[in-house]
């Protein structure tokens, strides 16, 4: 992938991710009189909406990465060995940052 379609992509990626960041990141809705087993789904709603707030979080930061390396001139190069990232690989996930190979070490460890 060309360097100008990777910016383009990016920078939707980094504006949708954005926008999911801050509709999660909204104003709770206001308290109102509820059972207790309301409180417990909001509590669940909550923590799921936390975990999401993670996620997009993460992503918004790999996304910003890519950028930056499209900006040093090191997009589609493996972070770790230095090696191409495959142009598919690219192709489905703008912002990898490893080779297969070496994505697969770094999930295996966790």
């Amino acid at each position: 992938m060309d360097d100008t379609t990777a910016r383009e992509r990016l920078q939707c990626m980094l504006t949708d991710v954005e926008r999911s960041i801050g509709v999660l990141s909204g104003d709770p809705v206001a308290v109102r009189d509820r059972s207790a087993a309301d409180a417990g789904a909001d509590l669940t709603d909550a923590d799921r909406v936390e975990a999401m707030l993670a996620v997009a979080s993460a992503h918004r930061r790999q996304v910003l990465d890519a950028l930056k390396r499209l900006d040093e001139g090191t997009y589609g190069q493996c972070v770790d060995c230095g090696k191409p990232v495959p142009e598919g690989r690219l192709e489905a996930r703008p912002e990898a940052a490893r080779c297969v190979q070496c994505q697969s070490k770094l999930e295996r460890r966790r």
